[in-house]
């Protein structure tokens, strides 16, 4: 229901799964089969499903339908109802009447929108239903939650124009410069073919006009058993999901006389054309080439498992070279690639995409399409090749390892994507081996022969130019860009010299220290260790993941501790070390040394702390452990690589403010907290060139030249035996001299009393309501969780009452929550898209609501699905890796027990509707808050960004 209207252009050959397969010499004619680890099968009636048992996560069942059905299908009378039937799903069915199926699903602990929802694209609609298992009557009443979305939506006359206007109201927020400019494009990119007169969101007047028997014709035409899949993963045994099913589908019937079900062709272009579109709220330049689809070649055998896999090879390795390209001091682009991916259903492409900037469109098609041809002439080389095979092996490895915890919901869009485009299912260790098998004797000549054949020399085209629209800009006309792109394709270009790089990070270990305390937490399962430098280390090994490590190090200081004249230095001052590298190598001849190896370290200075942060798996700790080491070294300097940064910064940048939710967001900002100057606003290109990279470095050098109070935390599959003799090593060496650890108190602070501001900006008729409720609290454990119920009880009721009671909206939400630093402060904001016409109404309506549960605390219900939602939350949490870094990570930074969070069923249990009640008038009071509405322009003014009512089109 939320995000449902998805336009699927391209997507990526990723498997994931578990089965065995024999190591034998495999035999490139066989069929790839079905793997082991799930069960698929056919009803009668041609119903499809796929059955996995998965304990990731534990007592948790993953549920889909999917229908082959989706607006491409539309007749001309139902534009707009492949997706409009979607929503009226959840309005009302055989079993279930209006409401009543949200709010028993709220009821057992899911959240509209986060757990349970829907999508409809061009081919598909899919029902998304994730439901615990502890209870068997709440199992059993999700499988009639999906046998009604097959076959018994009630579409009640009195249920239509509410439900008319809620979908009005999410195709006037998707409105904007993108949708603007698509409606120009798409026709063009798919060829003049059906997809580009049936988005999935429908039009304006179709919306407004459809007659409720179309709905219900799109309904029974499609809707129907042989175009449909249930998928069911999760905490079950395969004969009860088995039974399940037959119980609730094999009854469904096939209509008596079926319309075809058939998919629109592409026409192949023949001839070369441009399409030129501008926009005065567009915020980039792009430039694109498209070359003649080609039918998408479905995988059956091995043999062409092994194709994909050479398919996949060329990719890598051509997207390594075009992000070489932006290294260059001068980069001819922002960013850019090209790739050869999936259009729709059936069609496959070679493509070019370019992200332009000062350089202009000439260079950036010369360099892109340079990198094409030289891929296509000489081929790649290999070190390229062999890099590439590391890589893949590396990615699918990992998944073999992870095979058994790997969470469900990954596993069920995998099955969607077997019945929708019929991608391979042998399991994860199927395809670990068949790949094992093809990598070594994939060779050069492969690769290159599939460059060749793939990346066109001469061939028919469509040149896409899309970008900004301003007086200081001119765009290329047509034919400028038709003869840019042919110009560009008529290069001579040399074949690319491989650099010769080092094999490894470190050529010594550093001298070792030493622990000399350690300390066991039996209750949360944790060491506490003190090195010789005074750096402290918390372990907590799991069996959560089987090749997991996440690693995090914190302590107080941060930006904080510069001048209001250091500001953009210390704010970028790790972006930019990062971007130059690491001891002698460059970030691409970083990767290219690693190539292989799975763990990632990213280190630099928030507002108020110094961070490093990292992941492995257990092969790599040591290689993840030698990089933190060097983060604390010395900065390697490369004047090309910062004036590339800056280059490419500044450009993107460039028209950022064309967009008025930009403007809309710096404005909401300034007012709340009275223009402080500290205030971290939408980049400018002027705040790129005001940096000093000299004056970077030594921030980033004083902060990180110590480590003296960082306490690091380890979490995940890891021993402490095999790990304390490594950070003895890398991290008990780090240097620890004196340097300040903690932060300083900017005086960021909120306007106190009511505010009311209006900012009118665009062409688009929409409109954002938003409130900020802010000011100083006493912070506790206790009152953040009475504050975070608040905010879900709230957005209960704007759900209920402003979407669904009122039509109001199509959604919305209040955010945020307590906060303990720099000064104990809560910061709730309620933000509301709607109509221009509806903002007063939008406005009086969530006061009403708030004032409701201020004068007589929340409905109990509503208080009891919050409270489960948060249980059924809390106890998948407590099983993943990363929840207990961050509760560690929190506790060790803010002195605070980490052992609170096993009171935490307690806590929850505790809320009352008078806590809440109270909650309300402490936060959400009514002579204290910031209101900020952005309206379209009325009448356009030479100080505002205005965009056209349609982009300029050449």
């Amino acid at each position: 229901m939320f995000k449902q209207c998805v336009v699927k252009l391209g997507c990526s050959l990723l498997f994931w799964g578990a089965c065995t397969l024999s190591h034998a010499a495999l035999n490139l004619a066989d069929p790839i089969p079905v793997g082991p680890q799930v069960q698929k099968g056919q009803l009668a009636n041609g119903l499809t499903y796929y059955i996995q048992k998965n304990t990731r996560p534990q007592k948790r069942l993953e549920l889909r339908l999917v229908v082959k059905a989706g607006s491409v299908l539309e007749d001309e009378d139902q534009r707009g109802l492949a997706h409009f039937v979607e929503h009226m799903a959840f309005n009302g069915s055989t079993h279930f009447k209006k409401h009543e199926l949200v709010s028993y699903l709220q009821s057992i602990g899911l959240k509209f929108g986060a757990d349970l929802n829907a999508y409809t694209s061009f081919n598909e609609t899919v029902y998304i239903l994730p439901v615990p298992t502890d209870k068997r009557a709440d199992l059993e009443k999700a499988f009639l939650v999906l046998q009604d979305w097959a076959a018994g939506v009630s579409f009640h006359a009195e249920d239509i124009d509410p439900e008319r206007n809620i979908v009005l109201e999410e195709l006037r927020q998707g409105k904007g410069a993108q949708d603007r400019m698509n409606k120009v494009l798409l026709p063009k990119m798919l060829g003049g073919s059906k997809y580009a007169e049936r988005l999935p969101i429908g039009t304006e007047a179709s919306l407004k006009t459809f007659k409720l028997d179309a709905a219900k014709r799109f309904y029974a035409d499609w809707y129907r058993p042989n175009l449909m899949a249930v998928v069911v993963v999760g905490d079950i045994e395969p004969a009860d999901a088995q039974a399940l099913i037959e119980g609730h589908f094999a009854q469904l019937k096939n209509p008596a006389q079926e319309r075809v079900r058939a998919y629109p062709v592409i026409p192949v272009r023949t001839t070369s054309e441009a399409v030129v579109v501008t926009d005065k709220e567009a915020t980039n330049n792009m430039a694109q080439i498209l070359y003649p689809v080609f039918p998408d070649q479905v995988v059956v055998t091995v043999g062409d498992y092994r194709r994909k896999t050479v398919e996949r090879l060329f990719g890598m390795m051509l997207g390594q070279r075009t992000q070489e390209i932006t290294q260059q001091a001068n980069p001819p682009f922002v960013g850019g690639g090209s790739v050869v991916a999936p259009l729709v259903t059936g069609f496959r492409m070679f493509s070019s995409v370019a992200l332009l900037g000062r350089a202009g469109l000439g260079p950036a098609m010369d360099a892109l399409v340079q990198e094409n041809q030289r891929a296509r002439q000489f081929g790649f080389s290999a070190a390229e090749l062999d890099r590439a095979k590391k890589n893949m092996l590396r990615s699918l490895t990992q998944a073999h390892a992870e095979r058994d915890k790997t969470n469900s919901g990954v596993y069920a869009a995998e099955y969607i994507r077997n019945f929708l485009a019929q991608e391979t299912i042998p399991g994860i260790a199927a395809e670990l081996a068949y790949v094992s098998e093809f990598l070594p004797g994939i060779m050069l000549a492969d690769v290159n022969a599939l460059a060749q054949s793939t990346i066109p020399a001469d061939s028919a085209k469509l040149a896409v130019y899309a970008g900004v629209q301003s007086a200081d800009s001119t765009p290329p006309t047509e034919v400028q860009l038709l003869s840019a792109v042919n110009a560009a394709e008529k290069q001579v270009v040399v074949q690319k010299a491989e650099k010769l790089l080092p094999t490894q990070l470190m050529a010594t270990p550093p001298k070792a220290g030493s622990i000399v305390s350690e300390r066991l937490n039996t209750e949360l399962g944790l060491m506490e260790l003190e090195l010789s430098n005074g750096v402290k280390v918390i372990l907590k090994p799991t069996n959560f993941q089987n090749d997991q490590i996440r690693m995090g190090g914190q302590r107080y200081g941060g930006q904080s501790l510069y001048s209001q004249a250091d500001r953009l230095n210390a704010g970028y001052a790790a972006t930019v070390v990062g971007a130059m590298g690491l001891g002698e190598l460059s970030p691409l001849d970083l990767q290219k040394v690693l190539a292989g190896k799975s763990f990632n370290v990213t280190s630099g200075s928030q507002a108020l702390t110094d961070a490093v942060t990292g992941a492995s798996n257990q092969a790599d700790l040591e290689a993840m452990l030698q990089v933190v080491h060097l983060k604390f070294g010395k900065t390697r300097r490369d004047a090309d690589l910062f004036q590339s940064f800056i280059s490419r910064s500044q450009d993107a940048a460039q028209n950022a403010m064309a967009r008025p939710e930009a403007v809309f967001n710096d404005v909401r900002a300034q007012t709340i907290f009275n223009n402080h100057p500290r205030l971290w606003l939408t980049p400018r290109p002027q705040d790129f060139a005001s940096l000093d990279l000299g004056r970077m470095q030594a921030i980033y050098e004083e902060r990180f030249s110590s480590a003296k109070d960082f306490t690091f935390v380890f979490v995940g599959s890891f021993t402490p035996e095999v790990i304390k003799p490594l950070l003895a090593t890398y991290l008990a060496s780090l240097p620890t001299p004196d340097v300040v650890t903690q932060f300083v108190d900017l005086g960021i602070r909120p306007v106190a009393g009511v505010v009311k501001k209006e900012v009118r900006l665009g062409s688009e008729a929409k409109a954002l309501v938003s409130v900020s409720f802010t000011g100083a609290a006493d912070y506790s454990r206790e009152e953040a969780l009475l504050v975070r119920a608040l905010t879900e009880v709230v957005n209960i009721k704007i759900i209920d009452e402003l979407r669904e009671k009122l039509t109001l909206i199509y959604g919305g939400s209040l955010g945020g929550g307590l906060t303990r630093v720099p000064y104990a402060n809560y910061n709730l904001v309620l933000n509301l898209p709607c109509g221009p016409d509806n903002v007063d109404k939008v406005i009086a309506a969530a006061f009403g609501e708030i004032e409701k549960i201020q004068q007589a605390g929340p409905d109990a219900a509503d208080l009891a699905k919050v409270k489960a939602n948060m249980l059924l939350s809390h106890r998948q949490s407590l099983r993943e890796n990363s929840y207990w870094l961050g509760v560690l990570q929190s506790a060790m930074l803010q002195g605070t027990d980490p052992a609170k969070v096993l009171e935490f069923e307690g806590d929850v249990a505790a809320l009352t509707p008078a806590l809440l009640q109270a909650a309300a008038k402490r936060y959400l009071r009514q002579d204290n808050y910031v209101q900020m509405v952005l309206l379209p322009a009325a009448v356009p003014a030479a100080n505002q960004a205005v965009a056209p009512a349609a982009p300029s089109v050449q």
